[in-house]
Protein backbone atom coordinates (compact mmCIF):
# COMPACT_ATOMS: atom_id res chain seq x y z
CA UNK A 1 0.00 0.00 0.00
CA UNK A 2 1.55 3.18 -0.59
CA UNK A 3 2.33 5.59 1.83
CA UNK A 4 0.41 8.44 0.23
CA UNK A 5 -2.88 6.34 0.24
CA UNK A 6 -2.16 5.02 4.34
CA UNK A 7 -1.45 8.41 5.23
CA UNK A 8 -4.72 10.00 3.32
CA UNK A 9 -7.08 7.80 5.11
CA UNK A 10 -5.61 7.68 8.32
CA UNK A 11 -5.84 11.50 8.51
CA UNK A 12 -9.33 11.52 6.82
CA UNK A 13 -11.35 8.44 8.21
CA UNK A 14 -9.17 7.00 11.39
CA UNK A 15 -8.29 10.78 12.54
CA UNK A 16 -4.92 9.60 14.10
CA UNK A 17 -2.36 7.11 14.64
CA UNK A 18 -3.09 5.13 18.28
CA UNK A 19 -0.84 4.75 21.29
CA UNK A 20 -0.72 4.43 24.70
CA UNK A 21 -4.08 3.54 25.91
CA UNK A 22 -6.03 5.16 23.16
CA UNK A 23 -3.90 8.18 22.69
CA UNK A 24 -4.13 9.75 19.34
CA UNK A 25 -1.56 11.14 17.07
CA UNK A 26 -2.28 12.88 14.40
CA UNK A 27 1.03 14.66 12.68
CA UNK A 28 4.48 14.73 13.17
CA UNK A 29 5.36 16.26 16.69
CA UNK A 30 2.69 15.11 18.66
CA UNK A 31 4.40 12.13 20.16
CA UNK A 32 7.65 9.79 20.45
CA UNK A 33 8.47 6.14 20.05
CA UNK A 34 9.03 6.14 24.13
CA UNK A 35 5.32 7.50 24.36
CA UNK A 36 4.25 4.21 22.29
CA UNK A 37 6.71 1.51 23.22
CA UNK A 38 6.36 -1.53 25.31
CA UNK A 39 8.56 -1.20 28.22
CA UNK A 40 9.35 -5.31 29.04
CA UNK A 41 9.50 -6.60 26.21
CA UNK A 42 10.45 -10.37 26.13
CA UNK A 43 14.43 -11.05 25.61
CA UNK A 44 16.38 -13.71 25.43
CA UNK A 45 19.98 -13.78 26.74
CA UNK A 46 23.20 -14.10 24.60
CA UNK A 47 22.81 -17.37 25.19
CA UNK A 48 19.88 -18.08 23.19
CA UNK A 49 20.06 -20.82 20.57
CA UNK A 50 17.44 -21.13 17.57
CA UNK A 51 15.41 -23.52 19.27
CA UNK A 52 14.86 -21.04 21.90
CA UNK A 53 14.24 -18.51 19.45
CA UNK A 54 11.42 -21.01 17.65
CA UNK A 55 9.87 -21.29 21.03
CA UNK A 56 9.51 -17.79 21.79
CA UNK A 57 7.96 -17.58 18.27
CA UNK A 58 4.96 -20.01 19.26
CA UNK A 59 3.20 -17.20 20.96
CA UNK A 60 1.38 -15.71 17.86
CA UNK A 61 1.69 -12.31 18.99
CA UNK A 62 5.85 -12.68 18.84
CA UNK A 63 6.73 -11.25 15.63
CA UNK A 64 10.50 -10.09 16.65
CA UNK A 65 13.13 -11.97 18.87
CA UNK A 66 14.83 -9.44 20.75
CA UNK A 67 18.68 -10.99 21.61
CA UNK A 68 20.36 -9.00 24.50
CA UNK A 69 23.58 -8.98 26.59
CA UNK A 70 22.98 -7.93 29.18
CA UNK A 71 21.20 -5.13 28.28
CA UNK A 72 22.91 -4.38 25.09
CA UNK A 73 21.08 -5.77 21.69
CA UNK A 74 23.18 -7.61 20.03
CA UNK A 75 20.26 -8.65 17.07
CA UNK A 76 16.74 -8.75 16.06
CA UNK A 77 15.49 -12.26 14.27
CA UNK A 78 12.26 -12.23 12.41
CA UNK A 79 10.49 -15.37 12.49
CA UNK A 80 11.45 -16.44 8.89
CA UNK A 81 15.33 -16.02 9.66
CA UNK A 82 14.99 -19.14 12.38
CA UNK A 83 17.34 -21.99 10.97
CA UNK A 84 16.20 -25.50 11.21
CA UNK A 85 18.89 -26.24 13.62
CA UNK A 86 18.63 -25.75 16.86
CA UNK A 87 21.83 -25.96 17.85
CA UNK A 88 22.75 -22.23 16.20
CA UNK A 89 23.21 -19.42 18.12
CA UNK A 90 19.96 -16.86 17.94
CA UNK A 91 23.40 -14.24 17.80
CA UNK A 92 24.21 -15.53 13.78
CA UNK A 93 20.86 -14.68 12.88
CA UNK A 94 19.02 -11.64 12.52
CA UNK A 95 20.25 -8.29 12.16
CA UNK A 96 19.65 -4.68 13.64
CA UNK A 97 19.63 -3.31 10.14
CA UNK A 98 16.23 -1.40 9.66
CA UNK A 99 14.97 -2.96 12.93
CA UNK A 100 15.79 -0.43 15.57
CA UNK A 101 14.45 3.00 16.15
CA UNK A 102 15.15 6.13 18.70
CA UNK A 103 13.03 6.25 21.99
CA UNK A 104 13.16 10.13 21.07
CA UNK A 105 12.08 9.62 17.35
CA UNK A 106 8.57 11.23 15.94
CA UNK A 107 5.89 8.48 16.53
CA UNK A 108 3.68 9.66 13.19
CA UNK A 109 7.27 9.36 10.52
CA UNK A 110 7.98 6.10 12.45
CA UNK A 111 4.81 4.79 11.95
CA UNK A 112 4.32 5.94 7.83
CA UNK A 113 7.76 4.78 7.34
CA UNK A 114 6.61 1.37 9.73
CA UNK A 115 3.27 0.55 7.09
CA UNK A 116 5.26 1.43 4.00
CA UNK A 117 8.07 -1.38 5.00
CA UNK A 118 5.29 -3.99 6.53
CA UNK A 119 7.29 -3.72 9.39
CA UNK A 120 5.02 -4.53 12.50
CA UNK A 121 7.86 -4.29 15.05
CA UNK A 122 11.00 -1.93 16.15
CA UNK A 123 13.77 -2.66 18.77
CA UNK A 124 13.71 0.59 20.85
CA UNK A 125 17.67 1.38 21.51
CA UNK A 126 19.33 3.92 23.45
CA UNK A 127 23.00 4.30 23.72
CA UNK A 128 23.13 0.32 22.81
CA UNK A 129 20.83 -0.94 25.15
CA UNK A 130 17.02 -2.00 24.17
CA UNK A 131 14.66 0.00 26.25
CA UNK A 132 11.69 -1.13 24.55
CA UNK A 133 9.72 -2.63 21.78
CA UNK A 134 7.40 -0.81 19.36
CA UNK A 135 5.12 -2.91 17.91
CA UNK A 136 2.78 -2.69 15.29
CA UNK A 137 -1.07 -4.13 16.08
CA UNK A 138 -2.16 -5.77 13.33
CA UNK A 139 -4.20 -3.26 11.89
CA UNK A 140 -1.77 -0.90 11.37
CA UNK A 141 -3.71 1.87 12.93
CA UNK A 142 -1.87 1.83 16.42
CA UNK A 143 0.10 0.37 18.56
CA UNK A 144 0.72 -2.26 21.32
CA UNK A 145 1.00 -0.74 24.70
CA UNK A 146 2.13 -2.27 28.06
CA UNK A 147 -1.73 -2.25 29.55
CA UNK A 148 -2.69 -4.46 26.70
CA UNK A 149 0.15 -6.73 26.48
CA UNK A 150 -0.16 -7.24 30.45
CA UNK A 151 -4.60 -8.09 29.61
CA UNK A 152 -3.38 -10.28 26.88
CA UNK A 153 -1.01 -12.54 29.38
CA UNK A 154 -3.38 -12.97 32.09
CA UNK A 155 -5.87 -13.58 29.55
CA UNK A 156 -3.89 -15.85 28.12
CA UNK A 157 -2.79 -17.29 31.76
CA UNK A 158 -6.36 -17.98 33.00
CA UNK A 159 -7.19 -20.02 30.01
CA UNK A 160 -4.51 -22.20 30.34
CA UNK A 161 -5.16 -22.68 33.97
CA UNK A 162 -8.66 -21.95 34.82
CA UNK A 163 -7.46 -21.39 38.91
CA UNK A 164 -5.33 -18.65 37.87
CA UNK A 165 -7.15 -15.62 38.92
CA UNK A 166 -4.32 -12.59 37.69
CA UNK A 167 -0.77 -12.69 37.26
CA UNK A 168 1.26 -10.49 39.03
CA UNK A 169 3.47 -8.19 37.38
CA UNK A 170 6.03 -5.36 39.19
CA UNK A 171 5.72 -2.26 37.57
Amino acid sequence: MPLSRIEESTTRNEGGVEFGGGRLAYAPGEATVADAMVRRPKLLPVTATGRDVRDLFGDDHVHAALVVDGGRLITVIEPHEVEASGDRPATTMGTLRGRTVAPDADLWETWVWMTGNRCRRLAVVEDGRCVGLLCLKRTSRGFCCDAGVRARARQTMTSQDPTQQELTWEE
